[in-house]
């Protein structure tokens, strides 16, 4: 396969830190370009990395009609704008996470579904440790899956970060909710049919700086997730069934350069068989992303499903924080 030719759209720590090495791993991507609304920060970057163009403007770097493919980073309200611009401009686009702020914004990007590939940057799914955890669900290794419990949180009161600004679409439930809202969409393999959620927000801020929800997937599936960006750091996936459960450790920030493990548990009676930890090799979740994209650049037609999957995820966020209005169950 020919490696495609991506262009970055800023210098943003998670291009830095996460997307550009996990470029730089495989032949089927081909980082060409880096763009920031200052020259000087794109040119510093591409000369410390050895990308070959960098562009003082996002709208310079869009016009190079050699590039392929973007990755879109930039701040949460930028999503859909920027994505939208770079469709035009006949790009491909990776998107990071959260799509967009508004479920409705989704819909600018839809005339351009069957012409290009546009997805959102959920790498998780990518992960050997996802794929496996699902199988085992539907085989039926712990039995009919009945509930999820998913905490998630870092702590992180800086001011000037990007997610605790809420014009920007900084708080809790955009930054890590959505990934749990993810997992259970992933594991029950539907869309919750209501939901309601308890927010509390930062007095200064006014993002959710913790929001827990319960999730109905209907015929008695539940998820339970706690997420919060002024907590200490920690996440799990609990999956819990009729005859076991799952227990994954480090379900979303898997580390790119050490195994990953889940455990397996029975019923958990006295003298039943003990846990069962299967340890996975290591695996680059991003690279895994970025080379799943770049074969679908390459091989498959373009089509609306990366839309719709981030639009559901959308309708529950927005569903959630209607809930924290209402105080009752909403339906996403």
């Amino acid at each position: 396969m020919t490696p495609v030719r991506w262009g970055i759209l800023s210098t943003a720590l998670i291009a830095r830190q996460k997307i550009i090495p996990a470029m730089r791993k495989s032949g089927l991507v081909e980082l060409s370009a880096i763009a920031s609304r200052s020259l000087a920060s794109a040119q510093a970057l591409a000369t410390e990395l050895g990308i070959p163009k960098a562009y003082g403007s996002y709208e310079a770097m869009l016009a190079d009609p050699s590039i392929e493919a973007i990755y879109n980073p930039l701040p949460n309200d930028l999503h859909v704008p920027m994505t939208l611009a770079a469709l035009k401009a006949g790009k491909h686009v990776l998107c990071e996470k959260p799509m967009s702020v508004k479920a409705a914004e989704i819909g600018l990007l839809r005339p351009y579904a069957a012409l290009l590939h546009v997805r959102e940057a959920f790498m998780v799914r990518h992960h050997p440790q996802w794929a496996e955890t699902r199988a085992l669900v539907r085989e039926g290794a712990i039995g009919e899956l009945r509930y999820m419990q998913v905490p998630f949180s870092y702590f992180n009161d800086d001011p000037h970060n990007i997610r605790n600004r809420a014009e920007a679409g900084g708080g809790a439930a955009y930054d890590i909710g959505c990934y749990a809202i993810t997992a259970g969409r992933w594991f029950f393999e539907c869309n919750p049919e209501r939901v309601i959620a308890l927010v509390d927000r930062d007095p200064a801020f006014h993002t959710d700086r913790t929001t827990s929800a319960l999730l109905d997937f209907g015929h008695g599936r539940q998820l339970a997730f706690s997420v919060s960006t002024q907590a200490a750091r920690y996440q799990r996936v609990q999956l819990v069934g009729t005859k076991g459960r799952i227990e994954i450790d480090v379900p979303f920030n898997a580390p790119e350069n050490a195994p990953t493990s889940y455990h397996v548990h029975g019923m958990g009676v006295v003298g039943g068989p003990p846990p069962r930890t299967v340890t996975l090799p290591v695996a680059d979740q991003y690279q895994l992303q970025m080379e799943a994209f770049s074969r679908a650049v390459r091989s498959e037609t373009p089509d609306a499903s990366g839309l719709d999957d981030a639009l559901a995820n959308m309708r529950v966020i927005e569903a959630l924080f209607a809930s924290e209005k209402s105080g009752r169950f909403e339906r996403p």
